[in-house]
């Protein structure tokens, strides 16, 4: 600081507080927020390079699939076809529950409550699918795209990670066979030589469905890669996360509609909450309608909603089955006849009924026919079923009497 005027000023030197000097010194507020705008712009990007690439890694997978393994479409369809939780509901489900009760019901709370995590996570984490990135990407725009072919089971409406099929069967097939192992193990006429050769075989059987069902969604264009494979890990953690509780066997109704009603209303919560944030949680309609070849091929029942509601009716069901004054009465039952009898029974009429199909020109309607028709068919496993089958075999036993 210089004091007076001319070149003989008398210079002073002010010392400032050492909380200015820093004040003064560090970075404005503007500048911090420039700066991290800046980092995060960066990080977008490299997180985009490295999506394109994995997406570009699974457009290169599947076309590998779809050219090299042209023989194998039925297969892959067929498994596609298996691998949905449609045949854990209205096949092994009745089988199972009438064979041991406790997997049967297992198998329920698995497959509804990892569908419905499921559900949660493709709206968390916005998830492409295959058959409609390549086509809106700007990752080929140098180049020609791989030619994708699309099949009827290709077009599916929600989110693609983490793949639903995946997850499914790989939680419902862990269940299977870690029962199957815990029975086995329970069992004393059987050697130990003769429980680890089986164990060895039901782990290869399980393994082999997860990879036939990976490699399915990755052939239909319906996933990529890395979305499957995250599909068989949750998987797998959530049925791992169910043999270790055993509250779900002794459930009253009250507990069973209670958890229907909040994870039900989470959903929509969730939903709701982001809708009004902006964010349309149904994005990837439109974009199924827009790239799906074939109009037809686009199912109401694929959709978010469709899901949910097949998943909290088939919940309630079970809890109504369970408590039902029919299931007491056919509980009675424990012959081999009578199993049998159930057994069959229950997979032909869940056959019959699932010829069934909610009509889809109102949307109300069909995501409350569809709830109506998930809760029906615990229901008539578990009660209705067994104790038609009870009642036919008494008759049938008075007679020859």
């Amino acid at each position: 600081m210089r004091l007076g005027g001319g070149s003989s000023g008398i210079k002073v030197r002010v010392k400032l507080p050492q909380s200015i000097r820093a004040a003064l010194q560090s970075p404005s507020v503007s500048d911090i927020i420039v700066l991290s705008s800046n980092k995060y712009i960066a990080y977008s990007q490299k997180m985009n390079t490295a999506m394109d690439a994995l997406h570009n890694f699974g457009v290169t997978s599947t076309h590998y699939l779809q050219t090299h393994y042209k023989d194998a479409q039925s297969w892959f369809l067929f498994v596609s076809f298996a691998a949905d939780l449609r045949n854990t509901f209205f096949v092994f489900f009745p089988i199972w529950f009438h064979l041991r009760e406790s997997v049967g019901i297992k198998l329920i709370w698995v497959a509804v409550i990892g569908d419905w995590l499921n559900l949660v996570f493709k709206w968390v984490l916005f998830g492409e699918r295959t058959y409609w990135w390549v086509h809106e990407t700007p990752y080929y725009s140098n180049g020609s795209a791989p030619h994708i072919e699309q099949f009827p089971m290709t077009c599916e409406t929600g989110p693609g990670s983490p793949s639903g099929h995946a997850m499914g069967a790989a939680g419902v097939y862990y269940a299977m066979v870690t029962s199957i192992i815990a029975i086995l193990l329970k069992s004393k006429r059987m050697s130990n030589s003769f429980n680890w050769c089986m164990k060895g075989t039901l782990w290869a059987f399980f393994w082999g469905v997860q990879v036939c069902v990976c490699l399915s969604r990755v052939f239909i264009a319906a996933h990529f890669p890395h979305q499957v494979v995250a599909g068989v890990i949750t998987g797998m953690i959530v049925a791992e996360a169910f043999s270790r509780v055993q509250w779900i066997y002794s459930a009253s109704l009250k507990k069973y509609v209670y958890i229907t009603l909040f994870l039900l209303s989470f959903a929509v919560g969730f939903y709701v909450l982001l809708k009004l944030l902006g964010v349309d949680l149904l994005w990837t309609l439109e974009k199924a309608k827009k790239w799906c070849v074939r109009s037809e091929w686009v199912h109401m029942d694929t959709t978010p909603f469709a899901s949910l509601l097949r998943n909290m009716g088939t919940l309630f069901g079970l809890g109504l089955g369970l408590h039902s004054p029919l299931y007491t009465e056919s509980k009675k039952g424990t012959s081999a006849t009578f199993r049998g009898g159930c057994i069959i029974a229950s997979l032909v009429l869940l056959h019959l009924f699932d010829s069934f199909k909610p009509p889809t020109h109102t949307a109300a309607l069909f995501y409350l026919l569809s709830f109506c028709k998930s809760a029906t068919v615990p229901l008539a496993t578990v009660s209705i079923i067994p104790y038609c089958v009870a009642g036919a075999l008494s008759t049938n036993s008075k007679k020859q009497l």
